[in-house]
């Protein structure tokens, strides 16, 4: 009888351990102590709770963001929907082995040959140190890179008219020196024409009197002749 009362002690107290904290009803603290969850996850439990209501199995602990399989595999031995909450601890790291412990005379070898360790530096000297360093000062060329591209700022009336003004000047201008140059062209072709027509007339007129000039010498040549070849009058 005994031995079947320590037997149900022992499961309360298993099933206390296994399913010590209830996510429906713990507090911030409480969530964190589980293995595997920190200030953010344990928050998020809270409010995944507050938008859907309870949590019915602890499987839906998978949809609050940041709980995994992984994370779930740690807690899932410690947590449940219902029961009341009892602290959990964490799991503590065991110890590291301890190293055995050096013979005297390497102990004594070993203190001898360790260099001392530098002194820690005072708070003045760390204060100085500190001074010392100043800020790097942001120079002026980043500013320049950072800054937008302003917008030219738009003229005025006085400044348009001005450029209206100056563009019809110009367009006069351009247009007076191609009527220039137009002219001169004319000129010149009616010049060279001009020379051309006298040229000819005079080549003509030259031409024409030589043919005259020959024709009169062709003529007195031939009168001589035909007077020697008439009959001589008896």
């Amino acid at each position: 009888m005994k031995r079947l009362l320590v037997l149900l002690v022992g499961l309360m107290f298993s099933a206390l351990a296994l399913a010590a904290i209830n996510v429906n009803t713990a507090t911030l603290q409480e969530l964190e102590a589980l293995n595997g969850i920190g200030p953010v996850k344990a928050q998020a439990i809270i409010d995944h709770r507050k938008v859907n209501g309870p949590f019915k199995s602890i499987e839906q602990l998978k949809d609050v963001k940041g709980i995994g399989d992984a994370t779930f595999d740690k807690i899932k031995g410690d947590v449940s929907v219902t029961g009341a909450t009892t602290p959990v601890a964490k799991t503590a790291a065991p110890p590291a082995a301890s190293a055995p412990a050096p013979m005297k005379a390497d102990t004594a070898k070993t203190t001898a040959a360790a260099p001392p360790a530098p002194a820690a530096p005072t708070k003045a000297e760390a204060a100085k140190t500190t001074a010392a360093a100043p800020a790097a000062a942001p120079t002026k060329a980043e500013p320049a890179k950072a800054a937008p591209a302003t917008a030219a700022p738009a003229m005025s009336e006085k400044e348009k008219a001005a450029a209206d003004a100056k563009a019809a000047k110009e367009e006069k201008a351009a247009k007076a020196k191609a009527a220039k140059e137009e002219k001169a062209a004319k000129d010149k072709a009616a010049k060279e024409e001009k020379v051309a027509k006298a040229k000819a007339a005079k080549e003509d007129k030259a031409a024409k009197d030589k043919a005259a000039k020959e024709d009169k010498a062709a003529k007195d040549k031939a009168a001589p002749d035909a007077k020697s070849t008439e009959a001589p009058k008896k």
